[in-house]
């Protein structure tokens, strides 16, 4: 049975639903540690559109690629360091970061914020998915989300980051089951 398969009959995930891909977008997903969401992310652009992963991991991208064609998703995937993006300016209509950012030290955060901005098309959108603390029992087992950068909450996280690459009307839009969800509009000048 297909991974994906599934996940439908479950109903679509939060993240999937939070990306807001539509059919004949141009995605571009950065961090490859759940390949499964990037499946489900890919198959929504369909035949039409384009969907691209990144990863500085190569293990992480190969898995990923196989679980996408596994499940009927065409993607596109690269090896490649956060803040040098092999891809062209103003590519992209939707870039998803997924549990990347908070792992980042400053510089190189921002550097991967400004090469995303760079890549998406004047009025494109960047959602960024962070861990966050679990609420109820959960957070009290599970304890606060691993953060390397402590600082990286304490500036404004992903909001911040997004403002300070350029983003504008960054906001966080939810925090549920265990991850915040951030996003932020490239603008049309």
């Amino acid at each position: 049975m297909k991974l994906f398969n599934i996940f439908k009959r479950s109903g679509e995930s939060l993240a999937v639903s939070m990306a807001s891909i539509k059919l004949g977008d141009r995605l571009l997903v950065l961090g490859c540690g759940d390949p499964v969401r990037i499946a489900q992310l890919a198959v929504k652009t369909g035949l039409t559109g384009r969907a691209c992963a990144i990863d500085a991991s190569e293990a992480l991208v190969t898995r990923a690629a196989d679980i996408a064609t596994r499940e009927g998703a065409l993607i596109e995937s690269f090896t490649a360091p956060w803040d040098a993006l092999p891809l062209e300016p103003e590519s992209f209509d939707v870039a998803v970061i997924d549990d990347v950012l908070a792992h980042l030290d400053a510089g190189p955060r921002m550097s991967c914020v400004l090469d995303v901005h760079r890549v998406l098309r004047p009025g494109g959108r960047c959602l960024v998915i962070d861990p966050g603390a679990r609420a109820g029992i959960g957070g009290l087992v599970r304890g606060a989300a691993p953060n390397p950068d402590s600082g990286y909450v304490s500036r404004g996280g992903a909001v911040a980051a997004l403002e300070s690459g350029g983003f504008r009307a960054a906001r966080v839009l939810a925090e549920r089951e265990g991850l915040l969800f951030a996003e932020g509009i490239k603008g049309n000048v």
